[in-house]
């Protein structure tokens, strides 16, 4: 593929975060020194401060009027930040909420892909083979139970070990240490059977600088929202998912179930 196409990525993002739109094009640059092509990014905003159930429901209610003003863009592709707001609605809300953001871009005039984060974890999980995987989310203990249930469900994976670092406020959760990260998942997650581990399951937790750093401790696959949102673009546009420079999971370049 020529390095002269060059491709526009919405990103529907709460009001509050401020990770996705670091991590994501920073996986895309990456990409597109490589030899991809290269990309422009293009926001719209949903308002959310406290991740409570509550405000997740309230702020998803905006999401198909942020696809339409995208979709005025004529962007080529988007993807819906918040992991958990889709994941509190019940297993495989993915499809559901990607539809609608889908159909708003068509009734706008310029219809497009939609990339969840929920389904783009739950989907890599499944295309990379994982059987087995341990987490770590920055969320409230009962908001991580959700996640966990869900991934079980959606994935059909077994999550054997979790860890909620129990941080509402989400301005406080895009602040979180990467380095601090890395030792809790060398240190206090149980990853003994692990085929991977999630080391962010949650697109506002910083964690692109950790991931190889914390393969290189843990010796396993590092995933995250950010990095499977970013592999589901790409994917989207017909492109190869592989981006190097950030550990084993993310540079794969096909998965290994079909």
């Amino acid at each position: 593929m020529s390095n002269q196409q060059s491709f526009r990525v919405g990103l529907i993002v709460p009001s509050s975060n401020v990770t996705m739109e670091t991590e994501i094009p920073a996986l895309l640059r990456a990409y597109e020194a490589a030899g991809g092509p290269s990309f422009t990014f293009h926001g719209a905003r949903m308002r959310m401060k406290k991740v409570t159930a509550e405000a997740l429901l309230a702020m998803d209610k905006e999401g198909a009027t942020c696809a339409a003003y995208l979709a005025d863009a004529q962007v080529d592709v988007q993807a819906y930040a918040c992991l958990v707001a889709v994941m509190v609605q019940g297993p495989r809300a993915h499809e559901a909420v990607g539809e609608r953001l889908r159909a708003a871009t068509a009734e706008s005039g310029f219809e497009c892909p939609v990339v969840t984060s929920a389904g783009a974890l739950v989907d890599e999980i499944k295309l990379a083979g994982y059987q087995k995987v341990a987490l770590i989310a920055p969320y409230m203990p009962e908001l991580t139970e959700i996640v966990v249930k869900y991934i079980q469900e959606s994935a059909g994976v077994e999550v054997i070990d979790h860890i909620a670092l129990s941080v509402a406020d989400n301005c406080e959760v895009g602040r979180l240490s990467q380095p601090n990260l890395v030792d809790i998942a060398a240190t206090r997650l149980n990853t003994k059977g692990a085929d991977a581990v999630v080391l962010s399951s949650c697109v506002q937790m910083p964690s692109l600088r950790a991931l190889k750093a914390a393969e290189d401790k843990v010796g396993l696959p590092m995933l995250s929202a950010a990095a499977c949102t970013t592999r589901q673009i790409l994917r989207s546009l017909n492109l190869d998912p592989g981006i190097p420079g950030f550990g084993s999971f993310v540079a794969q370049q096909q998965e290994v179930v079909q």
